[in-house]
């Protein structure tokens, strides 16, 4: 048996995770939520804005917390463009020819960091990377500390804006019917295109907050959007608040699932829980039926 101790310092390193999972799949569901669709370069567009990170600090010494004035906005541009410039043509309109269009970039942006920065797995070091801070009874790195709280706020900026700005509710607007939203007169492109700039928005301060207390190569994305998949599904695809719920719900299952069955199988029990959910509820904890 483990001490109370032990079981809530885990799940307090679950919930650290967990908040910074949440924050990348509500990038993912906020564009499947209005393009109806999964974006499969979302891995990889993580990869490129974790890459911006490293090189900010590396070769201009900005601090991972204090690049997020620059990272944020450069990912949205970088989004913003893939929709308008790329996915748009490219897909002529077609949900089927968009996710090839997703799948091709995600090889491309992993080839391509291949090409310039090799397979080398990559870390920074900070004033603060080996601190710790009390919580309760836990010691908790403050790097997952203050990256769990940045990741919250950033979480309930993105929520309020959609629920309060115009842009929000013209993105929901979309999202629930299309052709009435342009007769309307909304610019349906140009809310595809803003959904995909604040989804890869809210990649760029994941990365951010992970860089202090993490790693960065040109496959390091993967791992997180296989996640990010499962909290989309679990939470019910297109709900903000499963999102939330999911992403902090595995971030726990996956730190106590590490603790009593070692690091390499800490990630079994949140597929047991996806199953489960999906054999008992399939729409999702918060998914409505169709």
């Amino acid at each position: 048996m483990f001490d109370l101790s032990i079981v809530f310092s885990s799940v307090l390193n679950g919930l650290t995770m967990g908040a910074v999972y949440t924050l990348i799949a509500l990038g993912l569901t906020l564009i499947y939520g209005v393009l109806h669709i999964i974006n499969f370069a979302h891995g990889a567009s993580l990869m490129v804005a974790l890459y911006g990170v490293y090189f900010l600090k590396e070769k201009l010494g900005i601090d991972p917390y204090l690049a997020l004035p620059i990272v944020v906005p450069m990912m949205f541009v970088f989004g913003y463009f893939l929709q308008k410039v790329i996915i748009n043509h490219a897909s002529h309109g077609k949900d089927e020819n968009i996710l090839l269009v997703t799948l091709g970039i995600s090889i491309v942006l992993e080839n391509l960091a291949l090409l310039f920065f090799s397979s080398d797995t990559r870390s920074i070091e900070t004033s603060y990377t080996l601190t710790t801070v009390a919580v309760g009874p836990a010691m908790i790195a403050l790097p997952k500390l203050l990256s769990c709280i940045g990741a919250l706020v950033v979480s309930l900026v993105l929520i309020v804006l959609m629920k309060t700005t115009d842009l929000g509710r013209a993105i929901r607007a979309v999202a629930k019917e299309k052709a009435g939203a342009r007769l309307m007169g909304i610019d349906v492109e140009h809310v595809y295109a803003m959904c995909f700039g604040i989804g890869l928005a809210c990649l760029g301060a994941a990365a951010c907050f992970l860089l202090p207390a993490f790693y960065v190569n040109p496959t390091v994305g993967s791992g997180f959007v296989l996640v990010a998949f499962t909290i989309v599904v679990l939470g019910g695809m297109g709900s903000f608040l499963g999102a939330c719920v999911g992403g902090l719900l595995v971030g726990v299952i996956e730190s106590v699932g590490g603790l009593f069955l070692g690091d390499s199988l800490g990630q079994v029990g949140i597929f047991v829980i996806f199953i489960l959910v999906l054999l008992i509820r399939p729409q999702g904890l918060f998914g409505l039926k169709s």
